[in-house]
């Protein structure tokens, strides 16, 4: 199976890119756990909250490291622990050993970067629409660090999801 993680900075569709691509490719997606824990927060998340979220994301990657027994050809994540990582780093300038452990042992086979090209659309959690090509560039730095492949996705509606489409059709995975 092959795992497929999305990327990008807030507001720049990755859940909408990877349900439309575990529809478009009758494959499994991971929801980001981050949106769901930090909506339930009745107060500012912490250190200890960003923590509890990067665990569920290793328990999420877990459940499809080394499956082999899925039918399905791909598996979608929106989100990986690099958004985590840059989190930490940023907010709390410090990440947990746990997190660089998993980080090391364990990548994708292609990372696809949602470029902040979208309309920005805020929402309760989302913090820096300002910012988006800062986190871009850091984001992207990160993924290229894994040494995996990558594809920038652009695009605006359909095109966007043409484009990854496009992107994963022109990999040797």
């Amino acid at each position: 199976m092959i795992k497929i993680a999305i990327l990008g900075p807030e507001s720049t569709g990755k859940t909408a890119l990877a349900k439309a691509l575990a529809e478009y490719y009758n494959a499994p997606w991971v929801p980001e756990y981050a949106r769901e824990y930090v909506e339930g927060l009745t107060v500012p998340y912490t250190f200890d909250d960003v923590c509890r979220i990067a665990g569920q994301q290793i328990e999420h990657e877990k459940q499809f490291k080394n499956s082999s027994t899925e039918k399905a050809e791909f598996v979608f994540f929106d989100t990986d622990l690099i958004i985590t990582k840059v989190w930490f780093e940023y907010r709390f300038g410090s990440v947990p050993e746990f997190v660089t452990r998993w980080m090391a042992d364990n990548k994708f086979d292609l990372y696809l970067l949602c470029a902040p090209d979208l309309p920005w659309e805020a929402d309760p959690v989302r913090e820096h629409g300002t910012d988006r090509e800062f986190f871009f560039e850091w984001y992207k730095r990160e993924i290229e660090q894994t040494e995996k492949p990558y594809v920038i996705v652009t695009g605006i509606g359909p095109d966007r999801l043409q484009n990854a489409v496009q992107a994963i059709q022109n990999q040797q995975l």
